[in-house]
């Protein structure tokens, strides 16, 4: 469900008329629907606390990557949402949001010396380790700080789930975590020392999971593992399930709802008693925004192909291009009109800024508005200024109201941005001569 409708004909972003934000800030920009990022996080977050099966507590931690907006953080963070962090940037945003240190996640590949000091001088929750090189470094790095800091070991279950080959991260070829045995090594070995506060584990094995069957099969190695481990008279007091449940982009998806996932979870986590962390990124965010876009013009081919050109490209919205993904496109005016087929592109100089082919649409024209719904993850936090075209602004509504919260910047401001070699700048040249 969102909050995207139709009002006598008009789109609306709750009660705002998507017109009117158009005409105020332009075209493309993201539209955030305050409601919506309400109502799925709480909608989750529910069928966790109703889940009697896991007796700890649970934590809802927001996969920052997904959307890494200032106020979208900040009004999950009111709710009660932690934060998933992948970077320093990341952690320093879901602070300035207002989320607590103690509700932060630092996850990640390769996370740097200097990025995982400035993890345990913030104080984060946990840290999820995902090698024994970055276990021995952080070793180091807590004993010059004098840091003992909480971490999990991030298991690669052998199993990847995912939407796109891109996005499935549990498989034993992808980069992500360490195998079974290695990682009861590797907790076993941090559990002697006191440099680290070996709590638990953690695994994500994918995005935009359909099935539920993977990510059951991943569940159920932890709990083997935790098994093991508290065998072997080692403390495992929290499982991190990592995130990755996936939306109805397209029409037919049906994907399962959070009531059917925390059973699933409540099943595989019985009489472990342990505390968990679930990690949602495009769950929650996905079907709260929306890119608005306007026709520039249909250019109409004697073959009878119609090619839609949007104001939006591939550097605004990048998914179609990097996953073959499918975004519902619709008219931000219903007039009942007819419909043709067309294809979907913008204006950047590759073939690749094709959003969709053969796409059938109701009549349009130039000028125009449009809208990409399921928008909200993966869309501005991934968008570019490839072909120096301005970063994409992001608007955020509550009800009535709305605010602009990234503006757009101008092309002096794009600028400012760079310096020129001081032998090519003509000014700096004069004054050495």
């Amino acid at each position: 469900m969102d909050h995207f409708q139709y009002i006598d004909g008009d789109l609306h972003a709750e009660a705002v008329p998507l017109a009117d934000i158009a005409r105020t800030v332009g075209t493309p920009t993201y539209v955030y629907s305050t409601a919506t990022l309400t109502r799925h996080y709480r909608v989750l977050s529910g069928a966790i606390e109703a889940q009697a099966s896991l007796a700890g507590r649970s934590l809802v931690a927001f996969a920052v990557k997904a959307n890494s907006n200032l106020s979208v953080l900040a009004t999950l963070g009111r709710l009660g949402a932690g934060a998933d962090t992948v970077s320093e940037g990341e952690i320093r945003r879901a602070l300035a949001a207002g989320i607590p240190a103690d509700r932060i996640i630092f996850s990640g590949v390769g996370k740097t010396d200097a990025e995982l000091a400035f993890a345990l001088r913030t104080g984060v929750r946990q840290v999820n380790i995902e090698s024994a090189p970055e276990l021995d470094r952080l070793e180091r790095i807590a004993t010059a700080t004098g840091i003992r800091p909480d971490i999990s070991i991030r298991v690669n279950p052998g199993v990847g789930a995912g939407g796109h080959a891109k996005i499935t991260t549990g498989g034993g070829g992808d980069k992500f975590g360490v195998p079974v045995d290695e990682a009861l090594s590797l907790y076993a070995r941090a559990a002697t020392n006191r440099q680290v506060r070996p709590v638990g584990l953690a695994c994500h094995i994918g995005s935009q999971i359909l099935d539920l069957a993977p990510l059951r099969d991943a569940f159920g190695v932890l709990a083997d593992m935790t098994r093991r481990l508290r065998a072997d008279g080692h403390t495992v007091g929290v499982l991190d399930l990592g995130g990755g449940l996936g939306v109805p982009y397209e029409p037919g998806l049906t994907p399962p709802d959070p009531a059917t996932y925390a059973a699933m979870v409540g099943e595989a986590m019985a009489g472990l008693d342990v505390d968990t962390v679930f990690e949602p990124g495009r769950l929650l965010v996905a079907n709260a925004g929306v890119l608005l876009a306007r026709v520039i013009h249909v250019n109409e081919r004697p073959d009878g192909r119609r090619f839609l050109v949007l104001d939006a490209a591939m550097n605004d919205l990048m998914r179609p291009a990097l996953y073959d993904a499918f975004h519902p496109l619709v008219p931000v005016r219903d007039e009942g009109r007819t419909e043709e087929r067309y294809d979907v592109v913008g204006p950047v100089c590759e073939t690749g800024d094709t959003f969709a082919r053969d796409r059938l649409l109701p009549l349009l024209a130039a000028g125009d508005l449009v809208a990409f719904k399921g928008a909200g993850a993966y869309g501005a936090a991934m968008a570019s200024e490839y072909n120096s075209r301005p970063l994409v602004p992001e608007v955020l509504v509550d009800g009535d109201r709305f605010a602009v919260v990234r503006p757009r910047p101008d092309y002096a401001a794009l600028l400012a941005r760079e310096t020129v070699a001081p032998w090519l700048d003509p000014d700096q040249t004069s004054k050495t001569r």
